[in-house]
């Protein structure tokens, strides 16, 4: 079943700006050191890379009904990637509280997460799901 379902849009240029701007100040707020290292390892992509995570979080805090505002830390959400490149969301925090809070009993939560960019934008789709737990067969 569908628990949540999150999409947000990024103007990359707007990123560049503030990363122009705040620096670190700003990437050590919003993402983690993990995050800002896959940035910072893709020099002709920085802005895209930073802009496409904002874009996630702001999606998961959608699909977690709260949206920022309601007490989750900008890092309690956090995208990494899979080998194959997948993008994959992590949530900690009050994020994983809330996630918690609205996943039925007897199942667990699976957070899907895709990204794309096309200059100058960044996309971010999130759909939380609920699937059971397989019991003893």
């Amino acid at each position: 079943m569908i628990l949540g379902i999150g999409t947000d849009l990024c103007n990359i240029d707007r990123i560049e700006g503030v990363l122009a701007r705040h620096g670190d100040r700003f990437k050590n707020r919003v993402y983690t050191e993990r995050e800002q290292r896959k940035a910072e390892g893709r020099p002709r992509a920085i802005a895209a890379t930073y802009a496409k995570r904002w874009a996630a979080k702001e999606a998961c805090s959608k699909a977690l009904g709260t949206g920022l505002r309601m007490g989750i830390s900008w890092k309690d959400m956090a995208v990494s990637n899979l080998r194959t490149g997948q993008p994959v969301m992590h949530v900690t925090g009050w994020a994983a509280e809330r996630l918690a809070a609205m996943t039925p009993p007897g199942h667990e939560a699976i957070i899907h997460v895709t990204l794309t960019d096309d200059a100058p934008w960044a996309q971010a789709f999130v759909v939380i799901e609920a699937r059971p737990i397989a019991g003893p067969t």
